[in-house]
C-alpha cells in the first residue's frame, strides 16, 4: 500500500508518530476482527465464536481470532452482537469515567451511522434516552435497520442536519459527534480512502467538523460533556479542532485514565493543552482513532418549556387487538405512526413529542405492529426487541433452518396456526404464519441473506 507522502510529512509532529512503523503495519495483510456484544440479548459464551479476547477499554468487547462469515451467522441477524471496530468502543471507557449517574439521561449521537456508537450508547444509557441522528438518508436506513436489531426501545431515530437541532437549547446531557473526516485510520480496512485522501481534502473535513460543532453545541446542557472523534490520524482535523472549541466555546478539556497495556497515546493540543486520545495501529490492538471530551461550563442546567407534537394514539379498538395479541407491562405508553402502533417507555412520551415537533424521525421506541379489521399484524421490529420474548411462545431452528428463514426462503416445521416466532438458540429471528398448506416467511424482504 502506497502511503501518500504529505500525510506522512503532515504526521511528522504528531506525539507517539513513527513513520517506518506507519508504512510497515500498512504493508501487511493484517487483519483485526473485534465485535461488541448485545448484553440484553446474550454473552459471548453462548456464541459460537472459537476463540476470542476482552477489549480492554470495553467491558462488552471482544477480539475474535478469525473473521468468521457474519453474514452466515443467525446470531448476527438477532442482534446478539455489532461488528464494532475495537478502537471506537473507547467511547465506552470515557462514558464510564465522565458520567457515572445514568439514569434519566438524553443522549444524542449526532453522526450516527451506521450504528455502532448508537448500539453501545443505548446499552450504557439503558435507562435513558437515545437520539440517533444521521444526516444522509440512505445512511438513515442503515442506521434504523441495525438499531431495529438491536432491539431496546430507548432509541429515536431522526435524520436531519445537525443545525435542525437548534430548537432543543440545553436539551442533551450528553451530545456525541463522530465526525466526517478524511479517513487516513481506515487505510489498512479500506484501500480506497488512500486513494481519497488529500490535504485539501483534510482542511474540507477540518471545516465541516467545525460547522457541526457549531451548529450543534447550544443543545448541550451546562456541565453537559461533549465527545469528539474521528478515524482520521492528522492534527488538523483532531489537536486544532480541540483548540478551535476551546476559543469559540466555555468548555473544559477531560483527562482520561488509561491503562499502560492499551498502549492508547495521550496528547494535547498545543495552544490550550486539551487533552485527546490517539490509536495507532502498531502500537494499539485496532484501527486509526482519536477521541476526545470537553465539559460545557455556560448554558443552563435545564431546557426551557419547548413546544411539543401531539401524537396519535390507538383507538380503545386497537388497543383490545393489539393486548390480546402481546401484553407489555404498564410502564410503556403507546402512539401510532401511521398505521402502526408503537411503545415507548412512559418516562419519555413527553420528550418524543417535543423531539417529533423539530426533528423528522424515522424510528421512535419499538414498533409492535398493525390491525388489520379484526387482526393484528405484528412487525419485525417487535420480533427483534427486548420486548418479544415477555409473553410469546416461540419456535426453535436449526442453523439450517434459521438460514433457509433469513434468505425468506420457505421451512418445513409443525406448529399450531397463526403467528409464530422463529428463534435460533433462544433468540428470535422474526415472525412466519402458519396456514392449513403452507407456511409464509415474514422476514423482511430488503434485510434477506443474499450469500449461499
Amino acid at each position: 500500500m502506497k502511503i501518500p507522502h504529505q500525510l506522512i510529512q503532515l504526521l511528522q509532529h504528531a506525539k507517539g508518530f513513527n513513520s517506518k512503523a506507519f508504512e510497515a503495519l500498512h504493508n501487511t495483510k493484517e487483519t483485526i476482527t473485534s465485535v461488541r456484544i448485545n448484553p440484553f440479548k446474550t454473552s459471548i459464551e453462548k456464541l459460537l465464536f472459537n476463540n476470542y479476547q476482552q477489549v480492554g477499554w470495553c467491558q462488552h468487547g471482544y477480539y475474535l481470532s478469525e473473521r468468521p462469515s457474519f453474514t452466515l451467522d443467525p446470531f448476527f441477524h438477532a442482534g446478539a452482537y455489532y461488528v464494532q471496530e475495537a478502537s471506537s468502543m473507547f467511547l465506552w471507557q470515557v462514558l464510564q469515567q465522565t458520567i457515572t449517574e445514568t439514569n434519566n439521561k438524553k443522549v444524542l449521537d449526532v453522526c450516527a451511522a451506521p450504528g455502532g456508537k448508537s448500539t453501545l450508547l443505548s446499552t450504557y444509557f439503558n435507562n435513558g434516552l437515545v437520539v440517533s441522528n444521521e444526516v444522509i438518508k440512505q445512511r438513515a436506513n442503515i442506521l434504523t435497520e441495525n438499531i431495529t436489531k438491536w432491539g431496546l426501545p430507548n432509541v429515536v431515530a431522526t435524520n436531519n442536519d445537525p443545525k435542525q437541532f437548534k430548537q432543543l437549547e440545553n436539551y442533551f446531557d450528553v451530545i456525541v459527534i463522530d465526525a466526517p473526516c478524511s479517513g487516513s485510520g481506515l487505510f489498512r480496512k479500506d484501500e480506497e480512502a488512500v486513494n481519497e485522501w488529500s490535504e485539501n481534502n483534510v482542511m474540507l473535513c477540518n471545516q465541516r467538523q467545525q460547522r457541526i460543532i457549531a451548529d450543534i453545541m447550544n443543545c448541550l446542557k451546562q456541565d453537559g460533556i461533549l465527545i469528539y472523534s474521528t478515524c482520521s490520524f492528522s492534527i488538523e482535523e483532531n489537536e486544532t479542532i480541540l483548540d478551535w472549541v476551546c476559543d469559540t466555546f466555555n468548555t473544559s478539556t477531560i483527562q482520561i485514565q488509561l491503562q499502560t497495556e492499551w498502549n492508547i497515546t495521550e496528547t494535547q493540543s498545543t495552544k490550550h493543552n486539551a487533552y485527546g486520545y490517539r490509536f495507532w495501529p502498531y502500537l494499539t490492538k485496532g484501527e486509526g482513532f482519536f477521541m476526545a471530551a470537553f465539559k460545557k461550563n455556560d448554558g443552563a442546567l435545564e431546557h426551557n418549556k419547548i413546544k411539543t407534537q401531539a401524537l396519535i394514539s390507538p383507538s380503545k379498538n386497537e388497543m383490545q387487538i393489539m393486548q390480546s395479541f402481546i401484553q407489555l407491562s404498564s410502564k410503556y405508553s403507546f402512539f401510532k405512526q401511521n398505521e402502526n402502533i408503537k411503545a415507548i417507555e412512559n418516562s419519555w412520551l413527553n420528550e418524543l413529542q417535543t423531539l417529533a415537533k423539530y426533528l423528522f424521525i424515522k424510528k421512535a421506541g419499538i414498533e409492535l405492529g398493525a390491525v388489520k379489521g379484526k387482526d393484528f399484524i405484528p412487525s419485525h421490529e417487535l420480533a427483534v426487541s427486548v420486548l418479544s420474548s415477555e409473553n410469546l411462545s416461540v419456535i426453535e431452528l436449526d442453523k439450517e433452518q434459521a438460514l433457509q428463514y433469513l434468505r425468506r426462503q420457505e421451512i418445513s416445521i409443525q406448529s399450531q396456526k397463526g403467528w409464530q416466532l422463529v428463534a435460533y438458540c433462544g433468540l428470535p429471528l422474526g415472525w412466519i404464519k402458519v396456514l392449513p398448506n403452507r407456511i409464509n416467511n415474514y422476514y423482511p424482504n430488503e434485510w434477506r441473506i443474499l450469500k449461499q
